[in-house]
C-alpha cells in the first residue's frame, strides 16, 4: 500500500537538522568519491548513492548501536548513516591498509562489524539472508534489537527475496526489508522486468505489511520506518518498505554506458532533490537561520578533506596480510586415545547425534536448523531426540529454501552464534553456492581478516543406496577449491563425533561431509566423553610398507578390505585417511609415500578434476624423488550416478578395483 505519512512539519526541527546533516555528509562523500575515481585514486569501481540520501538517513536515524544493517553494492550511504568514520571509509575506497577492510574489500564490500554493519555486498540480494540470520540471533537472545536489509529493486526478482520474506514471516523475525527502488538495473527499467506494479505489493503473499513511500522525502521515510521498527522491536515481525527514488548517475562509476534513461525523467527526479526539499523547510521556512546551512556545509567539507588526506597518507597493505585474512586460527584440540572408548561402540549416525547433543548442551550458542530436523529427527535420524532436549528455538525446521536458510546460518554465525545447518541431501548444496562461496568463505577476507564465521554445513553425500543422479553425488572437490572453507570428511564413527565437535568449535565455515553408506554400515568404538579431533590432522588407518593408499570417506573401509585381501598375497598396504580435506595434512601423506615409495588415491567422486588430482600433484611436487612408480588415481568415471543397482556398483570404486590398482602400482 502507499504511505499516507505527509508530516514534514510535524518532524521536530532538531531531528530534521540531524537528518539533513547526515544527508549532506553522504552527498559530499559521494561527490568526492566521483572526483577521486576520475583521478584514479579510487580504482576498480564504486556505486554512487547520489540522489538516494534520504533513505539511509531516515532509516538509520532510528537504529541503535546493537541493531544490524546489511547492505548492497550501493552501500556508502548506509555505512555513513549508521555512524562509520569517513576516514576509514575513504581509505578503504583507495585500497589502503587503514581502511575498514584493510584494502581487501573496497567500495562493494565496505563494512564495520564494530558498528554491526555486515557490509555492502557485490551479490544482488545477498543482504537479505544475512540480515535474516542477524535478526534470528536477536530473537534467540530475547533482546529487542533489529536487523535491516537494504537492497535494490532488481533484487526483488531474486529467489532469495521471496525465500527471505517467507522465512522472516514464518519465524516472525525483527527485520526490516528496505527496497531502494531507483527504477533501473544497470540499464533496464524495473517495469519491463517486474510483474507487479509496486514491489511492496509482494508483501501480501507472506502476510506481512508492505508499504510504498517517497524515498526522496526524508520525513516520510523517518516516520514510516519508525512504525515498522516499533513493530519489529515489540515482536510483531518483519515489514517490507519500498522507497521510490532515483540514482543520479549510472549504475556504477565504471559503467560508462549510454544512459537509457530519458533526460526529462532524470531532470524531474533531480528537481526532487531530497536535500533541497529539507532545505526549503529548514532554511527557507526559517526553522533555522540560513547561516546554519553554511555552517553544516563547512563542517562536512572539513570532514571530507580530512578523510581524503588520511587516505592519501595511509600505507598500502602488504602481501603478508592475505594468509591470516582467509582463515581464523583453528582451535587446538588434543585427540583422545581411541582405547578410551573401553569397548563402547556406536553407529556413525549415533556418533554424530551424540556430538550434537553434547556440544549443544555445552554451548548455548550452538543451534541446528534444516529441513525436517525437528520431530522426525532428520531424514537419516542424525538429529533424533534433539528437539525434545533443546526445544524448537535451537532445533529449527526450515522451509525448503536452501539458499536462504544457509545464508541465514552465515548471518547468524557472523552475529555471534554457532549454527549447524543440515542439508537433507548434499546434492542440494548447488542451490546454496553463492551463500557458501561468495559469502561464508569470503566474509572474513573481505572485511580485512577481522570477523569469524563459525558455521557448519553438514549432510549426506555419495551413492550406494540407489538414489540416482541428483541424490548421490560426491562434491567435495568443489569446496576444497575454495579458500576460506574448511572441508571435513570422517570415515568412522570415532572420527565423525570428534570432527563434528571440532567443526562446531572452529571459527571458520566448515563443510562437513557424511557418506550415506557410512550411515548404514559403519559402527565402531566411540568414547562417551566430549572430545574434538584436531582439524588438519590425517589418520593412518593401517600401517604398511609396500604402497600408500590415500582414501576418503566410504573408500576407507573398502581400502582396508582390499589391504586385508592383498595381505594374503604378501602385499603390505598403508591406508591413510586425510579426514580433513582442507586444510590437508600433507606431511602425514608425504611421510607415508617416502616410506612406501608408491601412492594410490581413491575417492568416490569423478576422477576427472577430483580431489585426488590435487593430492597426486602434491605428491609429485614434494616427494618425486621417493617414487618408484607414477602416482595413480581411482575414482568414478565421468558419468552421473545411475539408478540401476548393478550399474551403480560398477561406477563406484570397489574393493576389487582398489586391489587391482595396487597391483598396477607394483608392476
Amino acid at each position: 500500500m502507499k504511505s499516507k505519512n505527509k508530516h514534514n512539519k510535524k518532524l521536530p526541527t532538531d531531528m530534521l537538522e540531524k537528518l539533513y546533516t547526515t544527508m549532506q555528509r553522504i552527498r559530499a562523500f559521494e561527490e568526492k568519491t566521483q572526483e577521486l575515481f576520475e583521478q584514479q585514486l579510487v580504482k576498480g569501481t564504486a556505486h554512487s548513492y547520489l540522489g538516494e540520501e534520504a533513505i539511509a538517513a531516515g532509516v538509520c536515524a532510528h537504529l541503535r548501536h546493537d541493531d544490524t544493517i546489511a547492505s548492497y553494492h550501493r552501500g556508502h550511504g548506509h555505512c555513513i548513516a549508521k555512524g562509520a568514520e569517513l576516514s576509514s571509509m575513504m581509505a578503504e575506497l583507495m585500497g589502503k591498509d587503514s581502511g575498514y577492510c584493510r584494502g581487501l574489500g573496497g567500495s562493494m564490500h565496505i563494512a564495520n562489524m564494530d558498528l554491526n554493519i555486515l557490509g555492502a555486498n557485490g551479490i544482488v540480494g545477498a543482504a537479505m539472508p544475512l540480515a535474516t540470520g542477524a535478526a534470528l540471533v536477536n530473537k534467540l537472545r530475547g533482546n529487542d534489537n533489529i536487523a535491516v536489509a537494504f537492497f535494490g529493486d532488481g533484487a526483488s526478482n531474486q529467489g532469495i527475496f521471496h525465500e527471505a520474506l517467507n522465512l522472516a514471516a514464518v519465524w516472525s523475525l525483527p527485520l526490516l526489508f528496505i527496497c531502494e527502488n531507483n527504477q533501473y538495473a544497470l540499464s533496464t527499467s524495473y517495469r519491463t522486468t517486474t510483474a507487479v506494479s509496486q514491489i511492496a505489493n509482494r508483501a501480501s503473499s507472506y502476510e506481512i505489511p508492505g508499504i510504498t513511500i517517497d524515498g526522496n522525502d526524508v520525513a516520510e521515510v523517518y516516520l514510516v520506518v519508525a512504525d515498522a521498527i516499533a513493530r519489529a522491536r515489540s515482536g510483531g515481525g518483519p515489514t517490507l518498505i519500498e522507497a521510490m527514488t532515483y540514482r543520479w548517475g549510472q549504475h556504477s562509476m565504471r559503467a560508462n554506458l549510454r544512459d537509457p534513461r530519458p533526460e526529462s525523467e532524470l531532470k524531474s527526479w533531480i528537481e526532487r532533490d531530497p536535500l533541497m526539499r529539507v532545505e526549503k523547510i529548514l532554511f527557507d521556512g526559517k526553522k533555522r537561520p540560513k547561516k546554519r546551512k553554511s555552517e553544516i556545509s563547512n563542517v562536512v567539507s572539513e570532514e571530507i578533506t580530512a578523510a581524503v588526506q588520511f587516505a592519501k597518507d595511509s600505507e598500502e597493505p602488504q602481501f603478508s596480510i592475505l594468509k591470516d585474512a582467509v582463515y581464523a586460527p583453528h582451535n587446538y584440540h588434543q585427540e583422545p586415545d581411541i582405547e578410551s572408548a573401553e569397548g563402547r561402540e556406536l553407529s556413525y549416525v549415533d556418533a554424530l547425534n551424540e556430538a550434537l547433543y553434547q556440544e549443544m548442551e555445552r554451548d548455548e550458542r550452538v543451534f541446528l536448523m534444516g529441513e525436517d530436523v525437528g520431530p522426525t529427527g532428520g531424514l537419516f535420524q542424525v538429529s533424533r531426540g534433539l528437539l525434545d532436549k533443546f526445544g524448537k528455538d535451537r532445533v529449527r525446521d526450515t522451509p525448503i529454501s536452501e539458499a536462504t536458510f544457509v545464508g541465514c546460518g552465515v548471518g547468524a554465525a557472523i552475529s555471534g552464534m554457532r549454527p549447524v545447518v543440515e542439508l537433507q541431501i548434499f546434492d542440494f548444496v548447488a542451490l546454496t553456492m553463492d551463500m557458501l562461496v561468495n559469502q561464508a568463505a569470503k566474509f572474513r577476507f573481505m572485511l580485512g581478516g577481522k570477523p569469524t564465521v563459525p558455521l557448519v554445513v553438514r549432510g549426506p553425500q555419495g551413492g550406494g543406496i540407489r538414489l540416482a543422479a541428483q541424490h548421490s553425488q560426491s562434491l567435495e572437490a568443489w569446496f576444497t577449491h575454495v579458500p576460506g572453507l574448511v572441508v571435513l570428511a570422517p570415515s568412522t564413527a570415532y572420527d565423525a563425533k570428534g570432527l563434528l565437535v571440532a567443526a562446531i568449535r572452529d571459527d571458520n565455515p566448515v563443510m562437513f561431509l557424511e557418506h550415506k553408506m557410512l550411515y548404514v554400515a559403519s559402527t565402531g568404538p566411540v568414547p562417551s566423553e566430549l572430545y574434538a579431533i584436531p582439524i588438519g590432522k590425517a589418520d593412518i588407518k593401517r600401517q604398511g610398507k609396500d604402497a600408500t593408499v590415500v582414501a576418503t570417506m566410504n573408500m576407507v573401509p573398502r581400502a582396508l578390505a582390499a589391504a586385508t585381501a592383498l595381505e594374503r598375497e604378501g602385499i603390505d598396504i598403508e591406508v591413510v585417511d586425510p579426514r580433513t580435506l582442507r586444510p590437508l595434512d600433507e606431511e602425514t601423506i608425504l611421510r607415508s609415500v617416502r616410506k612406501t615409495n608408491r601412492a594410490l588415491i581413491v575417492h568416490e567422486a569423478w576422477q576427472t578434476g577430483g580431489f585426488g588430482a590435487e593430492v597426486a600433484a602434491m605428491i609429485m611436487e614434494k616427494a618425486f624423488d621417493w617414487l618408484d612408480a607414477p602416482v595413480l588415481r581411482l575414482g568414478a568415471p565421468d558419468s552421473p550416478m545411475p539408478y540401476n543397482d548393478k550399474l551403480e556398483r560398477d561406477v563406484i570404486p570397489s574393493q576389487e578395483s582398489i586391489a587391482a590398482s595396487v597391483h598396477q602400482l607394483l608392476q
